[in-house]
């Protein structure tokens, strides 16, 4: 009787530059997912929660959460990129092009466009724009994202070729869907919150509540989205690593995070981009995410007297609240230092009520 192998994904001298990779399972994505995600995350930006709130903003039907499609999106690269991650370590030029709708099915592909051996010998950072598409083949998101990849021995490689990417997307290259208005915004579907006007930039906003991450919500989630990484569900496994503790996929952090901005931020309703983002400590079942937003830019979008623009930066930090940590990052010499319990940096573009 034979014992077949089985794939077990690739490591960092298995990929080369311009590598083109077209992922398996394309996926259908339903409304059950779209609860499912609300049951996950609490989220409440009204936008995804009632369809009457969305057909008087333009839409037939109510539009899928912006990171619910990315998440299911990400989950169809792991396979072929990051099966073998050490972690993840950030992103870059997140672009959201087009609104989905449940009964829309992704397809993904990744290209190669760089790569990085560490110091160590034993990993290497691997850096993949990918793309996904829906079933019109429309361009519904793509993104930059670098990965630590372990080796599958330990030799010497001298392959250095990191890509150029933006860290800030320009406010005239955000998309919008055509349809999306909200003139007649009514104050109380959003709580009565602040809207453009009342916004400065510097201005810090503690959003106050906190979420404790649970075994189970964190192992839901990321099935949701396949994402078949093992070091999220194989505890076995994690318990011969020095951390014997099972990762909270990064995702799942940066969703809580943009649930908890809604207090102070409910009228931040449509994600438009991310300029960049890193997680900057693990997480864990039983941590608690508190969530703190700054407002790095205002600007007007021509043509609309709807909304603007906001460039928020999310900083996630777990088991702590800002009041408390003597800083969140420190720029030494052009790169982040971040306080052990911050755990998700993330700058994005919102569209905010005027």
């Amino acid at each position: 009787m034979r014992q077949l192998d089985t794939p077990k994904g690739n490591f960092f001298e298995d990929f080369k530059l311009n590598q083109v990779f077209h992922h398996g399972v394309p996926r259908t994505i339903t409304e059950s997912d779209a609860t499912l995600y609300l049951a996950l995350t609490g989220s409440r930006f009204a936008l995804h929660c009632a369809e009457t709130v969305a057909q008087a903003c333009g839409f037939n039907t109510t539009p899928l959460d912006n990171f619910l499609v990315f998440h299911i999106a990400f989950g169809k690269t792991v396979n072929d990129i990051s099966l073998n991650a050490i972690a993840n370590l950030g992103y870059a030029e997140v672009k959201f092009e087009r609104a989905s709708f449940a009964g829309d099915t992704l397809s993904v592909s990744s290209e190669v466009i760089g790569l990085k051996e560490n110091s160590n010998g034993k990993s290497g950072i691997v850096y993949v724009r990918s793309t996904a598409k829906n079933q019109f083949d429309q361009i519904v998101v793509s993104w930059i994202r670098w990965v630590m990849v372990a080796k599958r021995l330990q030799e010497s490689d001298s392959t250095k070729a990191i890509p150029d990417y933006i860290n800030c997307l320009t406010s005239d290259s955000l998309s919008l869907p055509d349809e999306l208005h909200f003139e007649e915004w009514p104050d109380h579907l959003s709580d009565n919150q602040r809207r453009f006007a009342d916004f400065k930039v510097g201005d810090k906003i503690f959003h106050r509540d906190g979420l404790t991450i649970n075994d189970s919500d964190h192992s839901l989630a990321t099935r949701l989205y396949q994402n078949n990484a093992r070091v999220h569900f194989d505890q076995h496994m994690m318990d011969s690593r020095p951390t014997p503790k099972r990762l909270v996929y990064g995702g799942h952090i940066i969703s809580i995070c943009r649930a908890l901005s809604y207090n102070g931020l409910g009228n931040g309703l449509w994600l438009c981009g991310i300029n960049g983002g890193s997680h900057a400590n693990p997480s864990y079942a039983g941590d608690t995410i508190y969530c703190q937003s700054e407002v790095l830019a205002l600007e007007d979008i021509e043509g609309r007297n709807d909304i603007g623009l906001a460039r928020i930066r999310l900083f996630g930090m777990k088991n702590d609240t800002p009041d408390s940590m003597e800083f969140l990052y420190r720029d030494n010499n052009g790169s982040n230092q971040y306080h052990p319990n911050l755990v998700l940096d993330l700058d994005c573009w919102v569209a905010i009520l005027k």
